[in-house]
């Protein structure tokens, strides 16, 4: 199996008995500062469609599913450390927005959308420059490690808190994926909280989106179900960090 058919999209199929507000998708604004776009609540699992379990998952470990469009990556890790809490954070037009936290048993697992708010770099199937960097791997983007590295710029972003800029090209945080931690340890996709740099990918690599996903309109589907999800190491053949 081609490594980009591991992360098709899986078409939705199941009747919604009840509304969640995961479900209305719309900019929302919140007083305390949050901005917040909401899809659809989205089950992470694994290759073979098992749901994966937050307590399962490797620690500093970069994790890959696309959410929440077919063609839009996002990085996966289960840090260390438990994260800050309201991390109050900018985006690049000065607009104030909070990442509340990490989730999981002890709030360490996070996710971004794995798109650089630089240049928009990003994994593909044959190359990533950009991926958490270990706590004890070393990286030119920063003087500490255990954080995200965009090795096109040599931009770093914190994981733990908020993905928010340490250093480098870029000027402001990642995306984050918003998650859901459930009582039977399993993990959901709910949202993306920062600024839309959707669009803009989209327009900048249409020979690209053809070439995985068959063009852009598979591309701009929106995920649905559930969101398959594999190590880095599986999706892209060329990791580059510098």
């Amino acid at each position: 199996m081609e490594r980009r058919n591991f992360l098709k999209v899986v078409a939705a199929g199941a009747t919604i008995v009840a509304v969640n507000p995961s479900l209305i998708r719309g900019n929302l604004y919140a007083s305390d500062g949050q901005l917040y776009v909401a899809y659809e609540k989205t089950q992470i699992v694994d290759a073979a469609g098992i749901p994966i379990k937050a307590s399962k998952l490797e620690t500093e470990v970069n994790y890959i599913f696309n959410y929440p469009y077919a063609s839009t990556p996002c990085i996966l890790v289960n840090l260390p450390k438990p994260t800050q809490q309201d991390v109050e954070l900018t985006a690049e037009n000065g607009e104030k927005y909070v990442w509340k936290s990490g989730v999981g048993k002890e709030r360490t697992i996070v996710a971004y959308v794995a798109i650089c708010t630089h240049q928009l770099t990003h994994p593909t199937p044959n190359d990533s420059f950009i991926m958490y960097v270990p706590e004890k791997t070393k990286t030119m983007a920063y003087d500490k490690s255990g954080v995200i590295v965009c090795s096109s710029h040599l931009s770093a972003f914190d994981a733990k808190a908020g993905a928010k800029v340490l250093g480098g090209a870029a000027t402001q945080p990642l995306s984050a994926v918003i998650l859901e931690h459930a009582a039977d340890d399993t993990l959901w996709a709910v949202g993306i909280l920062g600024m839309d740099k959707f669009q803009d990918y989209f327009k900048a690599f249409k020979p690209e989106l053809k070439q995985f996903y068959n063009g852009t309109a598979e591309a701009k589907k929106l995920v649905s179900i559930s969101a398959k999800t594999v190590k880095l190491t599986e999706f892209s053949n060329d990791l580059i960090q510098y």
